[in-house]
């Protein structure tokens, strides 16, 4: 039944249907749009968007160079000396260094490639000896070099090409062509967490050959072995001189020195229905994705190695993700008393929850289940991808980064 002063819904589809054919929509006072353009192109290394048009607002991403944004509407305001053109939901950009185009805007199918290993680049590790950086191909290594780069600093590539026969330089994101013969190639890890359909009852082996025993702290058994990485189904848990033990077989018991199984959380305070949240036991070294009261995914991590409460240890409490970058450098040369220097560009799927700590890709380690990074949540390629793209904000196609709404809030992330 039609409530009383309901429209005809002849008048509704001819509403709809106008609405459509007039986007790009001009708000009042707006700039009338040139024909033919259907988006913009960002010229730009990490343009950046505002959420209204006047550069004073706050920051609401950043747009990848050669993407070609959605184009709404243009309007005037402070501190664009061109035009503020909208590209999204409260996303602004200011016209003089993008470029109108007629080329088709990019669609949200596409705002979420997935790689084979989980990594947007091609990474690699400066030798022993170091290496240089040119600014041109051409030129390379004949003249003075514009970056010197040190012994196992990590480089992402995006190109590869021959100076001469068999002379193979890389140039990497920051626009450097380094010789390919300096440079060993990264072999990330493509162990990946699972998919629940019900509860937490599975563990992963964290060691290379993880022994099986007859019963909790009893003989070995000599014909049972698991391997590293290898998943096991939990059948019972007890708990015997402070260790957890696992079923995982007839008369056949696991410890939890080699395998690594989740534990239930406790519900966020405040938490919506349904709402997607991630859990870190950094006890296990153990990440869960939930929704509302049901995991839908958990994998191995490695948290932070350092003592509680320091620089080096993952902080504990409950966040909310306050950005996502598709990629970011990661560095600690400024610190003075680092008793080793690192240097990697481009770390992947970053999303930070407490200032600089956050979750990320990580392909220069395999020591997922045990603590090992400075701070941050490391997780493989394959799952730092994954939970990317399933964690909020959302980060739109031709976009680097985000940072949350009312609307599209950030993550929650509890550390225990």
């Amino acid at each position: 039944m039609r409530g009383a002063g309901a429209l005809p819904l002849v008048l509704v589809l001819a509403t709809v249907v106008a609405v459509a054919q007039t986007k790009p929509w001009v708000e009042a006072g707006g700039i009338p749009l040139p024909s033919g353009k259907r988006s913009v192109g960002i010229l730009r290394h990490n343009e950046p968007l505002f959420s209204r048009p006047d550069a004073r607002s706050a920051r609401r991403g950043t747009a990848i160079q050669g993407a070609h944004l959605p184009l709404f509407g243009a309007t005037e305001g402070p501190g664009c000396a061109g035009r503020w053109l909208s590209v999204g939901p409260a996303a602004w950009v200011c016209s003089t260094h993008v470029r109108l185009s007629p080329t088709a805007a990019l669609t949200p199918r596409t705002a979420s490639p997935r790689f084979p290993d989980g990594l947007p680049y091609h990474y690699y590790f400066v030798g022993p000896d170091g290496s240089l950086g040119y600014a041109g191909l051409a030129h390379a290594e004949e003249g003075a070099p514009d970056a010197e780069l040190q012994p196992g600093f990590a480089l992402a590539v995006i190109r590869v090409a021959n100076k001469a026969p068999g002379d193979a330089f890389g140039l990497t994101t920051h626009r450097l062509w380094v010789p390919m013969r300096d440079l060993g190639a990264a072999r990330p890890s493509l162990f990946h967490g699972i998919e629940l359909s019900g509860g937490l009852d599975l563990g992963w082996v964290v060691v290379d050959s993880a022994p099986v025993y007859g019963k909790p702290g009893g003989r070995r058994l000599t014909h049972a072995v698991r391997t590293h990485f290898e998943k096991v189904a939990v059948l019972e848990t007890v708990t015997r001189h402070h260790h957890r033990w696992f079923r995982v077989g007839t008369d056949q018991w696991m410890s939890d020195r080699e395998l690594r199984v989740p534990t239930p959380a406790s519900l966020p305070v405040d938490l919506r229905p349904g709402e997607r949240w991630i859990d870190v036991d950094t006890e296990n070294q153990i990440l869960t994705a939930y929704e509302g009261k049901k995991p839908v995914f958990a994998t191995l991590v490695s948290t932070g190695k350092g003592r509680e409460g320091s620089e080096l240890a993952t902080p504990k409490g409950a966040f909310h993700i306050w950005v996502k970058l598709r990629s970011t450098d990661m560095d600690n040369l400024e610190n003075e008393e680092a008793s080793r220097y690192y240097a990697i560009e481009d770390v992947p799927w970053v999303m930070f929850f407490k200032k600089g700590y956050g979750l990320h890709g990580t392909f220069w380690h395999r020591s997922f289940g045990h603590v090992r990074s400075h701070g941050c949540v490391n997780l493989t390629p394959l799952d730092a991808e994954r939970l990317f793209y399933w964690a909020g904000p959302r980060l739109p196609a031709g976009w680097s980064a985000v940072l949350p709404t009312r609307h599209d809030p950030g993550t929650l992330v509890r550390v225990r």
